[in-house]
């Protein structure tokens, strides 16, 4: 758990789950221009966080190497940033559990009180119904 936090709901809690956490896996990531998951992932990127997309249907995304799963991914996450339709993220948020990630962060409509309840119940911080670039763009610039 980070700091004490379990829902993240108030702007320093976000903020400090943002500037606490350096290594993010974008679960459903897009290599499309258009998709929100591909300008979240890249405008993380760009603010110097190592993001891991997420997507079994690709090899790469922005020049990264994509993973099929959170399993796959080399290193200890911090962050698990969700863009998969509700009745798919209770997987993730096992997977979540399993890795040992500190947060999961629900973008907008993704979330689902089971998956929230499940994720609190396992000690992970949540984040849910907020886009992590407006919250960056918001609170640290």
């Amino acid at each position: 758990m980070l700091q004490g936090i379990k829902i993240a709901e108030n702007n320093s809690d976000i903020k400090s789950v943002l500037t606490s956490s350096r290594i993010i896996a974008v679960v459903g990531s897009s290599p499309s221009p258009e998709k929100d998951s591909y300008m979240i992932t890249k405008y993380l990127i760009n603010k110097g966080y190592k993001v891991y997309p997420v997507n079994p249907n690709y090899q790469e995304i922005l020049g990264v190497k994509c993973y099929s799963n959170l399993s796959e991914i080399p290193e200890q996450i911090d962050i698990v940033n969700i863009f998969r339709r509700p009745e798919f993220v209770l997987p993730v948020i096992e997977e979540a559990i399993q890795t040992e990630a500190a947060v999961v962060w629900f973008q907008f409509g993704v979330g689902s009180a089971e998956a929230i309840k499940y994720a609190l119940e396992n000690e992970l911080t949540v984040v849910n119904d907020r886009c992590i670039k407006i919250e960056h763009m918001r609170l640290i610039g």
